[in-house]
């Protein structure tokens, strides 16, 4: 609905003339009625509840309203806030969004029936979750729907990818958050998470359910899965089907964009580079990973790579000692030195140039921890990852302060300008938004095959490539600004659909044919690769009103003519009827 936007014969055409106010409006006076009312609430919570309207009853004026205030509204409809709304979710609960498919519908069958029960086939990007590890809030269960919300709203604002095309889902399989069985507005089984066997095929039968129905291309997202989940479902399927774990491959490739763009101002590769991960859960495991991918590709071997790869769990620093307790992702970081369980101590021992905390221990990048780093290093760079703010390892001002100056900071969720000296600051936000808008993209219009790797590394590079010479060294901002991000999501899903092609895991034919050369930023050698810029602009959507009544055209003039001459019949007369 436009609401006051009908123009006159829209109201009459469409049989709502007088059920409206008189006044016609534009699209811009809507959006600054919206901003302004928007404004007015007294928290974040309020605000989020007010979009969540908006996109119920006006969808282009929803993402027109977010697409122009990006850096203002980020915050509120995905992190932090999202954390908050899915904390409230059966409190503010309005209307249904997305489909629920829960453990009592675990054949192919009904799963197949509930998603034919969605109202449009041509479903492109499904964004699923099943509520285990809602960012670092831990298990919120039913509630957690909020979560595929918006990362969709974030695929339409930042990808362009048609909402038409979107579909967030949420696998119900109960929940092991007491206080939430026992809430009386929860929106979902009241029974303990099930595991094992049953939970395996209901998985099996759900992606299995998905490409029945809308095809094999259809991409499925898998977002705050538990750890035991997330990265044995990421093995699983990611051969078989055109899928990721965006915790994992979209953290890691925002971690590493961050450190490339670190790169610049301390001119250290990353292969000559110390990173100490704090906090060895799937998101640090993802980024060590690609982090060691990263060197390999700048000339280094595998073992040299994971040898400057230090990681702490909630045991301490990771080391042989501990080999049997260890899982098979760990064991190529263990390293051969003396047990430490204090930070501070380990911050010592391993001289780290890089500290990146996704643990989500609150606080726990102490002064002095921040102190040692500027201490070890003329740059230092501490990324504190964990959402929402409250869990984040330190403050963009603790990190400032506590290092002169000199950090080179990048945070989950964001934080205000600093002040510092004189100076300011404007700390960077390692948020996936930067990555994932932009492969689901290519995937959704290229109709990809698999996602890969690869992928995701090349994201990473765009994304440090993008971050310009003002913000970093003035600001010391490694990140792009937000108000870009349309327009980084668009070279992401360039380069994604090149390598689609180049390695044919795109089904979209024939081929676009707008042609380029472009550089492979790893070998430096020139490529010609297909390049479907003008492809992509003409399909991204648009939250432009079109016109209601728009099957209406006309014909030339001379074909629209009345009264030709028509011959003079004689009557016949009364005898001849007779």
């Amino acid at each position: 609905m436009q609401g006051m936007a009908f123009s006159l014969y829209e109201r009459q055409y469409l049989g709502i003339h007088g059920l409206l106010p008189p006044a016609f409006m534009t699209a811009e006076q809507q959006a600054c009625r919206i901003m302004t009312k928007l404004r007015e609430q007294p928290n974040d919570l309020a605000k989020y509840i007010q979009l969540d309207s908006l996109q119920d009853r006006n969808e282009k004026l929803f993402y027109r309203v977010l697409c122009d205030n990006v850096k203002e509204l980020m915050r509120i409809v995905y992190t932090p806030t999202v954390g908050l709304a899915c904390q409230k979710f059966g409190f503010i609960y309005r209307n249904p969004k997305g489909l629920y498919i829960t453990i009592n519908d675990n054949t192919i069958s009904k799963i197949y029936q509930i998603l034919s029960n969605w109202p449009t086939t041509e479903v492109r990007a499904i964004v699923v979750t099943d509520g285990e590890r809602i960012l670092g809030l831990g298990d919120l269960g039913a509630y957690g729907m909020g979560i595929p919300i918006g990362k969709l709203a974030l695929y339409v604002a930042l990808g362009g990818v048609d909402p038409e095309w979107c579909l967030p889902i949420l696998i119900d399989v109960g929940t092991n958050n007491e206080k939430l069985l026992k809430d009386p507005f929860y929106t979902g089984l009241r029974r303990k998470r099930v595991r094992g066997k049953e939970y395996d095929a209901l998985l099996d039968n759900f992606m299995v359910a998905c490409t029945k129905r809308f095809g094999r291309q259809v991409l499925i997202q898998h977002e705050d899965f538990g750890n035991q989940n997330a990265y044995r479902l990421l093995d699983k399927y990611k051969k078989l089907y055109n899928m990721f774990n965006d915790d994992i491959q979209g953290t890691a490739a925002v971690v590493v964009a961050g450190l490339l763009t670190t790169t610049r101002i301390t001119k250290k590769k990353l292969r000559e580079q110390r990173l100490l991960f704090f906090g060895a859960g799937g998101a640090n495991t993802g980024v060590a990973e690609m982090c060691v991918r990263q060197m390999v590709e700048e000339g280094a071997t595998v073992e040299e790579a994971c040898g400057n790869v230090f990681m702490i769990d909630i045991d301490g620093l990771i080391t042989k000692s501990r080999q049997g307790s260890l899982t098979a992702r760990h064991l190529p970081f263990a390293k051969d030195m003396p047990e430490h369980k204090n930070l501070l101590e380990i911050v010592q021992a391993v001289k780290p140039h890089a500290l990146i905390g996704a643990s989500t221990a609150g606080g726990a990048f102490t002064t002095e921890v921040i102190k040692a780093m500027a201490e070890l290093n003329e740059r230092p760079i501490i990324f504190a990852l964990s959402n929402p703010t409250a869990n984040a390892e330190c403050t963009a001002e603790a990190a400032i302060k506590g290092t002169d100056g000199k950090v080179l900071f990048a945070s989950g969720s964001p934080f205000e300008n600093v002040v510092y000296n004189g100076k300011v600051y404007k700390p960077g936000q390692g948020n996936n938004a930067y990555i994932f808008p932009g492969i689901g993209l290519a995937a959704a219009l290229f109709r990809s095959k698999h996602i890969t790797d690869k992928m995701f590394l090349n994201a990473a590079w765009e994304v440090a490539e993008s971050v310009s010479h003002k913000s970093l060294y003035t600001y010391s901002r490694i990140y792009p600004r937000l108000k870009d991000l349309r327009e980084l999501s668009i070279r992401i899903a360039i380069d994604a659909g090149n390598y689609l092609y180049h390695h044919h895991l795109a089904t979209l034919y024939p081929e676009p044919d707008d042609k380029k050369i472009t550089i492979d930023r790893i070998t430096t050698t020139s490529q010609s690769f297909p390049f479907q810029e003008m492809y992509i602009r003409q399909h991204i959507y648009s939250s432009e009103y079109q016109d209601v009544v728009n099957r209406i055209y006309d014909w030339p003039p001379e074909d629209c003519k009345r009264g030709y001459p028509t011959p003079v019949l004689e009557r016949l007369s009364m005898e001849d009827e007779e």
